[in-house]
């Protein structure tokens, strides 16, 4: 069975650390690509507060084989105390395009 895909959706506070760890995901090959959109508004709670940010959401392609990788480099650079880090299966997709996402994290 081949390495399953995974979607990472990760927010960052400025386009400055979405690109550094960006970067450094890929540079490193824990992704294959990294999409990064800009100005999300966020709402949460955090130390008894509601908060409202502007930030920026980074689309991750990893593989599941890479995911622990990518964990701990997301955690090691990420300026957040607590940074999002979701990780959802891709179950459908263009073949040619999961086995490029497969091929550039091997």
């Amino acid at each position: 069975m081949s390495d399953p895909v995974l979607l990472c959706y990760c927010t960052c506070p400025d386009a400055a650390s979405a690109q550094t760890l960006a970067d450094a995901l890929v540079g490193e090959s824990l992704a294959a690509c990294v999409s990064g959109l800009p100005a999300i508004s966020s709402t949460y709670r955090w130390h008894g507060k509601v908060i409202t940010d502007s930030e920026v959401l980074l689309l991750i392609k990893t593989t599941e084989s890479r995911f622990a990788a990518l964990k701990e480099r997301v955690l090691a650079l990420h300026p957040y105390e607590v940074p999002e880090l979701i990780a959802v299966p891709v179950t459908q997709g263009h073949a040619a395009y999961l086995d490029w996402v497969r091929t550039s994290v091997s």
